[in-house]
């Protein structure tokens, strides 16, 4: 009973870690020639999909209202290792998608290309900014359209995706176990390294001051 009740602790908690670390949404504000960047923790084979909208600055009303059609946003996508998976232009809103083949630190950077057009010259650019990582990109409603499934049939695709998705971050998880083990053990060798050379540094130090101390005793005939 309490194996059965421990079972359901560990996988509440998963699924809340990996509900949690799936969907996060925030706005910013931009310069006209600032550059924003996010750091994302996510799994390999995954696809991310993220949203967004601009507003601009308003000095008339002193409020932000929805940008022009002229006014973009680029996006650039790199993963762990520093190689870009997206380089796109995109207008004032849209969605951008991408597909993570690397498990780790993926770098999202947004700016504007503001310089091009004289209205938006001098203000700040507000961007609301929705990142969904896993299933949770899924669009459930256009999927059971589509195939045609029915409540229970869509439910359990939900599941098995949510437990796919939760495989990849116990995956994602010991990948990291794996590189931080790998790291601590290098930092152990080394620090051994640097206290035998330290030893012997010390011992050679002393050897020399004592056939020093010899000489200087020889020398003043003392010995």
């Amino acid at each position: 009973m309490v194996s059965v009740r421990m079972r359901s602790c560990v996988l509440s908690v998963l699924l809340l870690n990996v509900f949690y670390s799936a969907v996060s949404s925030l706005y910013f504000h931009i310069g006209e020639t600032e550059k924003k960047c996010f750091i994302e923790e996510i799994p390999d084979e995954t696809m991310i999909i993220g949203n967004y909208r601009t507003q601009l600055y308003d000095k008339q009303r002193e409020e932000y209202m929805p940008a022009t059609q002229g006014l973009g946003m680029f996006v650039e996508v790199k993963d762990p290792d520093d190689k870009v998976i997206l380089s796109r232009q995109y207008g004032s809103e849209g969605r951008f998608t991408f597909t993570s083949h690397t498990p780790g630190e993926h770098q999202i950077c947004l700016h504007s290309n503001s310089s091009k057009f004289a209205l938006f010259a001098g203000g700040m650019l507000r961007v609301h900014l929705d990142i969904q990582v896993g299933e949770h990109a899924n669009n459930y409603a256009e999927i059971a359209a589509k195939d045609k499934l029915t409540e229970l049939q869509l439910r359990v695709r939900q599941l098995v995706e949510q437990v796919d998705q939760i495989q990849k971050e116990q995956n994602y998880q010991r990948y990291r176990e794996e590189r931080f083990r790998l790291t601590s053990e290098s930092t152990n060798q080394r620090v051994l390294w640097w206290s035998i050379v330290q030893t012997l540094i010390l011992v050679a130090i002393g050897i020399w001051q004592m056939r020093h101390l010899k000489s200087f005793f020889e020398a003043k005939k003392l010995v």
